[in-house]
């Protein structure tokens, strides 16, 4: 028998791995290979037994690279992923390392706002084959990513220009958090960090009222999504 295909997963946090890319990969049979470079994880080499990776959201700005080395490392990854067309799917602060990467500028936006609770991303033209039609997901960020050069916009919201880009024919970078299930949003309502204060946050009782509106349809689209972007 060959070597187990193995799907790395770079986390940038100690939530338990109970997300629906965890349950995803898991479902293949392919190993989950949990890496946190933020604690001391190598992540090797790209090669031909890395059948996908996801790169997590977190609470670091990814381009201070003094103050978090290990950020050129989990880059120099995404970079070689890239080359070796492994297929990619970046997370909030993953998504903005993919356009880090890319060339594209990332920071907070000038009107400072944030989302933090369900929001309503809209789909752009390029975008209605991953997005056929608006949705209700998962968010919890204050920064932004502009849209790399060679790269097509496939989301937008009304408060964010940019929610989700593609760049060739497997990276992709989502601003949302689909992968967040109603336990895991639940521990975050409880978090020392839950941002309500920042402008553009919900409350508690509008994010649970959104939530359990919408996160059967948002977990039906994200799981066909990952099933297209990481094929058997």
């Amino acid at each position: 028998m060959g070597e187990r295909k193995r799907f790395v997963l770079i986390r940038h946090g100690d939530d338990p791995p109970d997300d629906r890319v965890a349950t995803f990969v898991a479902s293949r049979g392919w190993q989950l290979d949990f890496r946190r470079p933020y604690m001391g994880d190598d992540l090797g080499q790209v090669d031909e037994s890395v059948v996908g990776t996801v790169v997590y959201g977190g609470p670091f700005v990814v381009d201070q690279f003094e103050a978090h080395p290990f950020l050129r490392d989990e880059h120099n990854w995404i970079e070689a992923c890239l080359e070796h067309s492994v297929p990619l799917l970046g997370i909030c602060q993953g998504a903005q390392s993919l356009a880090h990467v890319l060339g594209a500028r990332i920071g907070p936006p000038d009107n400072g706002f944030s989302e933090f609770g369900y929001y309503e991303v809209h789909p752009t033209k390029e975008g209605r084959d991953v997005l056929p039609e608006s949705l209700y997901v998962t968010q919890s960020h204050f920064h932004e990513f502009d849209i790399p050069h060679g790269a097509q916009r496939l989301a937008y919201s009304d408060m964010f220009a940019n929610q989700a880009f593609r760049y060739g024919t497997c990276a992709y970078g989502l601003q949302f958090h689909p992968e967040v299930t109603i336990e895991g949003f639940q521990r975050w309502q409880q978090a020392p960090w839950a941002r309500y204060h920042l402008p553009g946050a919900q409350t508690s009782e509008q994010q649970t009222e959104l939530m359990y509106q919408h996160d059967e349809v948002q977990a039906r689209w994200f799981m066909s999504f990952l099933d297209d972007l990481f094929p058997v």
